[in-house]
């Protein structure tokens, strides 16, 4: 009976669920007479040596120029400034990346009549999830395999010595 509940306890205490951290990325941006990306895991851990890709405003499906980001996570590109617009920089490293919008020289027409009061040009741009909370789909898997291992410890418990 004692080997049981040792058992018991060592399977219960080996399958309790630890919170699992997930991290997203956060991309900063400055521009001088060049621009400098500093990119980082949601954890402040530097992206070293992440896969950074940057797109003109004119040709959005073929990359302007590659590299990758040194050990800090830091990158600067100079672009073009025959190209006034918006930039995109894709920066990805091991499945976690983020794609940021840099806006170049001169405003567009249709962005000069907008509100100045709903634009963020003075905020980091990011695409993190701030969401940790659960899906309803891994609640429902998560309070169903808490009840499963109700029932299944009550059954174990329940047959008696045979």
């Amino acid at each position: 009976m004692k080997l049981n509940l040792t058992l018991a306890l060592t399977v219960g205490l080996a399958g309790w669920a630890l919170p699992a951290i997930a991290h997203g990325v956060t991309v900063e941006h400055r521009q001088i007479s060049s621009v400098e990306i500093n990119a980082q895991f949601e954890t402040g851990e530097p992206m070293a040596n992440a896969q950074v890709l940057v797109y003109a405003p004119d040709q959005p499906a073929e990359p302007w120029q590659q590299g990758t980001t040194d050990d800090q996570g830091k990158f600067s590109f100079t672009p073009d400034a025959a190209q006034p617009g918006s930039w995109e920089v894709m920066v990805r490293q091991a499945g976690h990346g983020v794609v940021t919008t840099i806006p170049v020289g001169n405003s567009s027409p249709e962005n000069s009549t907008s509100d100045p009061g709903t634009e963020a040009a003075d905020e980091p741009n990011s695409l993190i999830s701030r969401s940790t909370g659960l899906s309803p789909v891994q609640q429902g898997i998560t309070i169903g395999s808490v009840i499963w291992g109700f029932i299944g410890t009550a059954l174990f418990f329940a047959r008696g010595k045979r």
